[in-house]
């Protein structure tokens, strides 16, 4: 029995999806949890620079979000949080982009926990202000890969799967997790009482 058991444990594995959200280049990576073994599975990115018009960029990042998930099928998904930058408008381009990639996964029943820039880098370099360069080369490291891709957001939204899968501890209320819609409600009700508001007619 405790053979039976070892072999068990042994075959465990989570498969994790990481997005860099944007609203010209989405990045994404996903990866498999072996035991104590990572690998990487895939990475890409979805482009939306042939788009004007910003609500067909974000019916595209839901529309590929449900396509990767259905594909991969991972048991989460990582995401990064939108860095407040000097324009705000950028910063509410982002957050749409974030949180329609977040209703994608959740209308899957799929698991989401937000990570800050900064948590990623560090996660994955040691530094907190490690460049998209550096945070690559890592990965390269890290996962034994050697192609470089075309878009460093690629790397980016693996770097995001890949911080997920590092966290085998509490984070101490530095990533938030929603199981699902209503926690997701729960946790932000001012957002969504703001969302309700702009769709009344």
């Amino acid at each position: 029995m405790l053979n039976i058991a070892v072999m068990l444990n042994e075959k465990k594995e989570r498969v994790i999806m990481g997005i860099d959200p944007g609203t010209a280049v989405m990045g994404y990576g996903i990866i498999l949890e072996k035991g104590n073994k990572t690998e990487l599975i895939s990475m890409g990115v979805v482009k939306m620079t042939h788009l004007d018009d910003p609500f067909l960029k974000l019916q595209r990042i839901f529309e590929k979000t449900v396509v990767l998930i259905d594909q991969y099928k991972p048991d989460v998904l990582a995401i990064e949080a939108p860095f407040y930058g000097k324009n705000i408008q950028v910063l509410l381009k982002l957050g749409r982009a974030q949180g329609t990639a977040i209703a994608a996964a959740l209308s899957r029943n799929i698991s989401v926990t937000e990570y800050s820039p900064r948590k990623i880098k560090q996660s994955i370099t040691g530094s907190g202000n490690a460049t998209k360069e550096q945070v690559a080369a890592m990965l390269q490291r890290l996962l034994n890969f050697k192609e470089t891709p075309e878009f460093l957001d690629a790397t980016d939204g693996l770097a995001v799967a890949l911080c997920h899968s590092f966290q085998k501890i509490s984070t101490g209320g530095k990533s938030k997790t929603y199981s699902g819609w209503e926690s997701f409600v729960t946790d932000n009700k001012t957002k969504v009482k703001g969302l309700a508001v702009k769709t009344k007619k």
